[in-house]
């Protein structure tokens, strides 16, 4: 049973979710469940979500949720991202407690991998 009030799972606006989709299957290895031509469910995340299909511009900027991921090797993840296409939006930083960078996945969302380890 879900805890109360905690996150459970989280929804994406797609704009292309095929290409989405091969995006996070090659990069993170998540597994995809379609339902039908708009929507397609996900897992092997670390929770369970799904896109939704929408041509909207979907930024943080533009009240889309930022999700943040860990990483055990932040420049493996970045080169990952890179290869499989994705659009390096912040490089990486430091931040008190560790480091990250922002990308944007095919559809444009904006997501963010940290780590704590230091290389």
């Amino acid at each position: 049973m879900p805890a109360h009030h905690k996150i459970d799972y989280v929804e994406f606006s797609a704009s292309d979710i095929p290409a989405s989709k091969a995006f996070f299957e090659c990069v993170f290895g998540w597994i995809f469940e379609d339902f039908g031509a708009e929507y397609v469910a996900f897992a092997n995340a670390g929770i369970e979500g799904g896109f939704f299909a929408n041509n909207a511009y979907s930024r943080t900027e533009h009240g889309s949720a930022l999700i943040v991921l860990y990483s055990d090797d932040l420049e493996q993840s970045y080169a990952d991202i890179v290869a499989a296409g994705g659009i390096i939006a912040k490089p990486i930083f430091a931040f008190p407690g560790g480091r990250r960078f922002h990308f944007f996945e095919p559809s444009g969302n904006e997501l963010a991998i940290w780590s704590d380890v230091s290389r």
